[in-house]
């Protein structure tokens, strides 16, 4: 069953007329006949009753023309979701991120897109580095949006603009006023193993020969928010985004210290064998990628 037979049986089913439901379809009566004894045929029931040069809807085929209009209904309604889709007035985006990106980068362009395509819905996940490549990975979100380098040959990997990171310090720690000379001096407050601000301190150590079991490690922290709020209270340095700490420095609540750290790029995660719809197209562009 076929949905050009399912127009045919309805539009011959309202005329009880083959001609006239032929001249309305644009086809022959030979093709409209065809159609409809395809129907009886392939499913062993009469539709039509043949009265003369009319044709009249028996029983069954009253029955069937209530279920044919719902499923041609449905169908319609199929394809204007279809075009509404790719007319990005409908859909949902799954997007996923870690932290800095997350709580500071992403929102702005989610409100972007969502100005552009009010009909659009977005979800945000949040997690480290390592747990937004996992989402990715397992097709539980359609785009990621992380920190620090993902490794996965599963995944694509496409860098955006990003941000700097800085060291960062309480105004009354000995760093406040003197550049560090020995990172080994002062208590540390770091971000949790997995997340990209956590790599980024592990590569400043590695370019000056220490890791951080070298460290003394005061506190590791699962957030952002959190460690900025220790290292407010006093707990030591810490190396987070520009983006995390902009606010406390202006106030004074924390001092950035003279001390020389690469910018980072952020990175855009996508599965490899997952089809990139114009909705995700379209946010990447907002994304400047």
């Amino acid at each position: 069953m076929t949905l050009d037979q399912l127009r045919i049986f309805i539009a011959v089913a309202e005329r009880e007329h083959v001609t006239q439901a032929a001249a309305a379809l644009h086809l022959t009566q030979s093709a409209v006949s065809a159609a409809i004894s395809a129907l009886e045929e392939r499913h062993a029931v009469a539709l039509f009753d043949r009265v003369g040069r009319r044709i009249v809807l028996t029983d069954a085929g009253r029955l069937f023309l209530d279920e044919a209009r719902a499923v041609l209904a449905r169908s319609e309604q199929a394809e204007r979701l279809l075009g509404d889709l790719a007319g990005l007035k409908r859909g949902r985006l799954r997007l996923a991120a870690s932290q800095t990106v997350a709580n500071y980068w992403l929102p702005p362009l989610m409100h972007q897109f969502r100005l552009a395509h009010p009909g659009f819905a977005l979800d945000l996940t949040t997690g480290n580095t390592a747990e937004v490549a996992r989402m990715v990975h397992a097709a539980t979100v359609d785009l990621g949006f992380v920190e620090g380098e993902i490794t996965d040959s599963n995944l694509s990997v496409r860098l955006l603009s990003g941000d700097d990171m800085v060291l960062v310090v309480a105004p009354g720690h000995p760093w406040a006023t003197h550049p560090p000379r020995d990172l080994q001096a002062s208590p540390w407050v770091l971000r949790e193993s997995g997340s990209g601000t956590r790599a980024v301190v592990e590569a400043m150590l590695a370019e000056h020969r220490l890791s951080i079991e070298m460290l003394d490690i005061a506190l590791e922290l699962p957030t952002n928010e959190a460690a900025l709020a220790a290292v407010e209270a006093g707990a030591g340095a810490t190396v987070l985004s520009m983006l995390v700490v902009a606010s406390a420095i202006d106030s004074g609540r924390l001092v950035r210290v003279d001390f020389a750290l690469p910018s980072r790029r952020f990175r855009v995660l996508r599965h490899k064998e997952r089809h990139l719809s114009l909705a995700e197209q379209r946010f990447l562009e907002l994304a400047d990628v």
